[in-house]
């Protein structure tokens, strides 16, 4: 008998359910009965608890278009794994004790950048593991496309459309915050793709008086309004030289919930024009995955089946170009892929007119 482990961690977001469907559907496609499933529950919680339930194939039934997990999530920050807790548990002896407990093959772990730290540390601890990447913000190393991403991006794209009815009618300037906070994916495709005027996002750092200008400039035109859309990493040039230190004292003084919210202030004060803001928040990782997730979660889950069956472990599969490959975990954890300041698709915003605030 094959005995594998599923679990999912971080923030949920869409295709995560895909991803347990397509894994699940090739594991039983070709084991058929020699193989017994595992769900883990709440992420690496269930893991450290032995929190768990043996899955059947009916539970993988219909859950393809179903957004969320089935298993729950939560978060468990990678750089306390290794610490003892109040209740003296040692959360890597508790992991690989309910590992053994459960006589696993194989532990399959859905997840982002902390997800992938921790799962790269089981593997060093003597674990056979294989991983998918997912996350909203697309900034996992190792992968041209996390799944959960192009439904994020649909969604802030589909705010960005209503947001532009609005601003119209009221001539205002409306400041859109997307999700993102080290990495700025998700508000330059949604920027670009949504028609935003202005993309605020982590790796450009930014100056109010290039901002202003951009604004200035569509007004002296006869625009009627602007549209930012902000990561909610998005940084100022000034915050930028900063020291990690200095930086989290500031922000931790700082009045307003956000940098959207500072902006707008900011803005309306220099401007004398009417600035509104607009958080999408959780909405942006909630709801069914769009198509092209579906698709992309179920090849990664049939990649991921391929890799246990051949016992190929330690490795996460991941989107390269148009084919799925596996990429080692040594070399995706604590990687963070960032938007590159000259990339392709940043030149081809500043072509189009679009302003970064940062020229």
């Amino acid at each position: 008998m094959n005995r594998i482990g599923l679990l999912t961690s971080g923030g949920d977001c869409q295709g995560l359910n895909a991803a347990l469907h397509g894994v699940a559907k090739a594991l039983y496609e070709y084991y058929d009965k020699d193989v017994e499933l595992y769900g883990l529950r709440d992420g690496y919680r269930g893991l450290i608890e032995g929190d768990y339930r043996l899955m059947n194939r009916e539970d993988f039934s219909g859950i393809l278009c179903l957004g969320g997990t089935i298993l729950g999530t939560s978060r468990q920050p990678f750089k306390l794994m290794r610490v003892v807790n109040e209740n003296s548990v040692d959360k890597v002896k508790a992991m690989k004790a309910t590992y053994k407990k459960l006589k696993l093959d194989c532990l399959v772990i859905l997840g982002g950048n902390g997800t992938h730290k921790t799962a790269n540390l089981l593997r060093e601890e003597g674990l056979n593991v294989v991983t998918m990447p997912k996350t909203i913000d697309n900034d996992l190393w190792g992968t041209d496309k996390t799944f959960g991403f192009q439904s994020a991006v649909n969604i802030a794209t589909n705010v960005l459309d209503c947001i532009h009815t609005t601003a119209t009618s009221h001539g205002r300037v409306f400041v859109v915050e997307l999700m993102g906070h080290k990495a700025g994916w998700l508000t330059l495709e949604a920027g670009i793709a949504g028609g935003a005027d202005i993309i605020l996002i982590p790796e450009i750092p930014y100056e109010n008086k290039y901002i202003i200008r951009a604004i200035e400039k569509r007004n002296a035109a006869g625009k009627r309004f602007s549209i930012l859309a902000v990561a909610e990493g998005a940084i100022s040039k000034e915050d930028s030289l900063l020291t990690k230190k200095d930086l989290k004292a500031k922000l931790a003084h700082r009045k307003h919930p956000s940098i959207s919210y500072q902006l707008a202030e900011e803005l309306q004060t220099a401007l004398g024009q009417e600035v509104r803001v607009t958080v999408p928040g959780h909405f942006q990782r909630g709801g069914s995955p769009c198509p092209f997730d579906r698709t992309l979660a179920t090849r990664l889950g049939a990649a991921a089946a391929q890799l246990i069956i051949h016992k190929s472990y330690g490795n996460m599969v991941a989107l390269k170009g148009t084919e799925i490959v596996p990429v080692p975990l040594e070399d995706v954890a604590g990687k963070l892929k960032a938007v590159p300041k000259d990339s392709d698709i940043v030149r081809a915003a500043r072509e189009i007119g679009v302003s970064f605030g940062d020229c």
